[in-house]
């Protein structure tokens, strides 16, 4: 593909970047593993930034808004553009906290390759291993990065060994430490055989020497195992191995690259950013064996007025082809959508329609980010991720093409809001500047919902924890300028069927002139899917014409969200039109959406719906003297503990909780170990309300 040359401007001169250069990558781990800083360390050592700022003290490219320079925390994640000997790498740096899982998923679904930080003292934490299964849903290659190895209680090995084992991969260590904790000054390449020393806070006055004496052993020993497990995959090296022959580096570097891109082996890395040793190695890791968009291939989508497959192919020449996979309301650019480019060429000016959403749009600028500062660009190409400024009704997971080359590409599936709160106006005056602030916050964020409450009148919102919905009223203050009262935290409960059964919805009303008349049959039944409902047709013959299916789905659809049997939201349902009957003339769609809706409740009454609660996965970390205190109160809110390790003085507790008893956790726990304890919780599944707590939920 030597023909697919792109011009891009960066600062004052001119870069030739091929498709095969480009590397769209993501940094996934958990919070504090490291993301961030090592991101910094990227753009200082590709020259993007100037100098290198710090999380502690706010100063980060790409942790910019002001609630993240505050918490010390990754909030939204940030997209930058930087060159290494040639090569574009496009880095998406993501969120470690579990409530901002989002931002993480739709990341995911845009990239090429990821690198995994692990932490060299906590090795895998919860959210690390929540991110990483997200990462194999989209089947993206990987490499592992072990950071902080210059941390007290800080071991490499110790840690490449859990996450084979808590992952189920097999690992291949390419590079060993040289000390351990503060002793930490040096990396040993495997490949190479050459110790690379970092005498300074720079990289760049690194020194490259022998691999030490009292390390040359154990080097052998990986460099052996190294490729005994390339030999499995790679026929050359396995003959040479054999016959005990010279192995040239480039043959080793295309195995390993071979092996991580289909995933069966996973290259490891090691450093520690904060102390300026190992960036400058990664950069070349990410080069030697993450895939470019050539190397990911073709994407598939379906035709919508087909439902034909479609490809799509990282090629200039072929069709264009958008995933818009975020929207930000800038306060320059206003609606401003990020997008990967997955073939074709988009410029200035060009006219797309939107498949997912059936309308025209209008590219009026598009831009490279850097954080949350852009350049714009004439055009961008197969492989690039933009920023597009036009696109008004272009939402989260929707696909733009030529309005001549219809395609829409998978869907991002997000997880379902955990956790709802009442939201007021401090004032009525600001009533309707609260409300439409909130519809532009569940705009940018997929799992951020909005409704209002028909029989109260209040406005309810929906996140996946306190955190997530306390940081979106933040920025609905700062960014828009206006301030709300949020009420007490409330579970968001679910309700499923248990059985099947049917219902039936009329709604016939005359008035003199053209009446209403529609007439639904409805079955429901407990779905073998996990989703909100499933809807089919089972209808024979013409009871029901077609053209009044979409509505009658539409009046399902409406229930499943809002009208459930204890007044929430329905999931795991499948939902059939099994009979009916209509008028020639009175017939029309919003008949048979409200005969529909009357149907799903006269089912559903009948089909033994149970209320679902949300069970939490938990890790608390606690000191050893306050175990029995933990142990003892985690009992008491139906906790069930599933795993416990020892970590030094203290005690890792994995286990699971409804999320009902946790409201006041932060405030016990720290009164229960004097304030020594941690914990993380992340959504688990949902299961149903026991018995004696159903009452006092209903009420």
């Amino acid at each position: 593909m030597k023909q697919n040359i792109q011009k891009i401007k960066q600062n004052d001169f001119f870069t030739m970047t091929e498709i095969e250069k480009i590397r769209n990558i993501g940094i996934i781990a958990h919070i504090d593993a490291g993301k961030t800083t090592t991101t910094e360390r990227l753009l200082y050592y590709t020259g993007r930034i100037s100098r290198i700022g710090e999380v502690d003290e706010g100063t980060t490219t790409m942790d910019w808004m002001d609630q993240e320079k505050e918490r010390g925390i990754t909030i939204t994640s940030a997209a930058t553009t930087c060159y290494w000997k040639d090569y574009k790498i496009n880095i998406i740096d993501t969120p470690g906290h579990v409530d901002f899982t989002a931002e993480v998923e739709r990341s995911l679904r845009v990239l090429d390759g990821v690198i995994g930080i692990f932490c060299g003292v906590s090795g895998v934490q919860p959210q690390s291993e929540t991110v990483w299964r997200q990462s194999e849903h989209y089947k993206i290659p990987k490499i592992i990065y072990i950071n902080k190895l210059d941390r007290v209680g800080a071991d490499f090995l110790k840690v490449v060994q859990e996450i084979e084992k808590d992952m189920g991969i097999t690992c291949l260590i390419l590079h060993l430490p040289i000390g351990k904790e503060n002793e930490f000054k040096g990396i040993v390449d495997i490949i190479e055989n050459h110790a690379i020393y970092y005498s300074t806070d720079n990289e760049n006055n690194a020194r490259i020497e022998p691999v030490p004496e009292d390390m040359k052993q154990e080097v052998e020993f990986y460099k052996t195992l190294l490729l005994e497990r390339l030999s499995e995959i790679d026929h050359n090296i396995m003959e040479k191995y054999l016959e005990e022959e010279p192995i040239e580096t480039l043959l080793i570097k295309n195995a390993i690259r071979k092996a991580t891109l289909e995933r069966k082996f996973f290259p490891v890395f090691c450093g520690s950013s904060f102390k300026n040793k190992g960036a400058k190695l990664l950069l070349d890791a990410i080069i030697d064996y993450l895939p470019s968009p050539i190397d990911r291939g073709e994407i598939i989508g379906e035709n919508p007025e087909t439902e034909g497959i479609e490809k799509r192919y990282p090629d200039i020449k072929d069709k264009i082809s958008i995933l818009a996979f975020k929207l930000f309301n800038d306060i320059h650019f206003g609606h401003l959508v990020y997008a990967r480019i997955y073939s074709g060429e988009l410029k200035q000016g060009s006219k797309l329609y939107n498949w997912t959403r059936n309308r025209k749009e209008r590219v009026l600028k598009i831009l490279e980010a850097h954080g949350n500062r852009y350049t714009e660009i004439e055009s961008a190409k197969a492989g690039d991720i933009v920023a597009i400024v036009g696109l008004k009704g272009t939402y989260t997971g929707d696909t733009l093409a030529p309005e001549e080359d219809p395609v829409i590409l998978e869907k991002m599936q997000f997880p379902e809001p955990v956790l709802t709160m009442a939201v007021e106006p401090k004032t009525k005056a600001d009533s309707e500047k609260v409300f439409q602030s909130l519809i532009k916050l569940s705009e940018e964020d997929p799992t951020f919902k909005l409704r209002v409450n028909s029989e109260t009148g209040q406005t309810v919102i929906s996140g996946m924890g306190q955190l997530h919905i306390e940081v979106l009223i933040e920025k609905m203050r700062r960014q828009y300028n206006v301030d709300a009262k949020l009420g007490r935290p409330e579970v968001a409960y679910k309700e499923t069927v248990t059985g099947e059964a049917i219902g039936e919805g009329k709604f016939i009303k005359q008035s003199g002139g053209r009446g209403h008349y529609g007439h639904v049959v409805l079955k429901i039944k407990p779905s073998t899917e996990e989703t909100d409902f499933i809807f089919k047709s089972e209808l024979k013959g013409e009871v029901i014409p077609k053209e009044f299916l979409p509505s009658i789905k539409s009046g399902v659809k409406e229930s499943v969200e809002t009208a459930g049997f204890y007044g929430y939201p329905v999931i795991n349902v499948e939902v059939s039109v099994i009979d009916g009957s209509f008028h020639p003339v009175d017939s029309n769609d919003i008949a048979f959406k409200i005969a529909a809706s009357i149907a799903f409740k006269d089912a559903l009454k009948k089909a033994k719906p149970i209320l679902l609660e949300p069970i939490m996965k938990i890790e608390i970390t606690t000191p050893q003297e306050f175990l029995g205190e933990i142990i003892s109160d985690f009992n008491t809110r139906n906790g069930k503990i599933e795993k416990m390790e020892d970590a030094g003085n203290y005690k890792i507790i994995n286990g699971s909780i409804p999320l009902r008893t946790i409201f006041d956790y932060t405030t016990i726990i720290r009164s229960l170990t004097q304030g020594r304890a941690s914990y993380i919780i992340e959504p688990s599944f949902y299961q149903k309300v026991p018995d004696e707590y159903l009452k006092n939920i209903i009420e």
